[in-house]
């Protein structure tokens, strides 16, 4: 999938937030400026964010409740963190059961961390759009498909 601009992730984003339910994780992958954060803002705003989401890069977990969104999302920035055992102090495995996890630099932790997440890849084009690819798991296959 090519994304053209902000814009277009944003969208995506919004596209994700009519797809995503509580107990999913959505990881965002690639490198910095490829647009991570403008696919979370995305979802966030279509959940019912009225504010800019700030990336949660300094706090780690920056996490979201009704009534500011439909349902609890956490919005979480691994890039910071060197270790996974610092990661086990996040109390993801926890929130998973009732929130939206929305996962950047996911590979800052295992990969059996996120055997279920929808993971989206993106690259920064030479022309300056982003490509993403997806890997789709199956809980999320029926509902990527559509």
């Amino acid at each position: 999938m090519r994304l053209d601009d902000a814009a277009a992730s944003e969208a995506l984003g919004a596209r994700l937030a009519e797809l995503a339910r509580p107990g999913d994780v959505i990881a965002l992958s690639g490198q910095l400026g490829a647009g991570k954060t403008s696919i979370a803002r995305g979802l966030l705003a279509a959940l019912g964010l009225e504010e800019e989401a700030p990336s949660p890069s300094f706090a780690i977990v920056q996490p979201y409740a009704p009534p500011e969104v439909r349902f609890p999302v956490l919005h979480v920035d691994l890039y910071r963190i060197d270790d996974p055992r610092e990661a086990e102090e996040l109390g993801l495995d926890d929130a998973r059961h009732d929130s939206l996890l929305v996962v950047e630099w996911p590979e800052r932790l295992p990969a059996s961390a996120w055997s279920d997440a929808l993971w989206l890849t993106l690259a920064i084009e030479p022309d300056g759009a982003r490509s993403l690819t997806a890997q789709v798991p199956a809980a999320w296959r029926e509902r990527w498909s559509q």
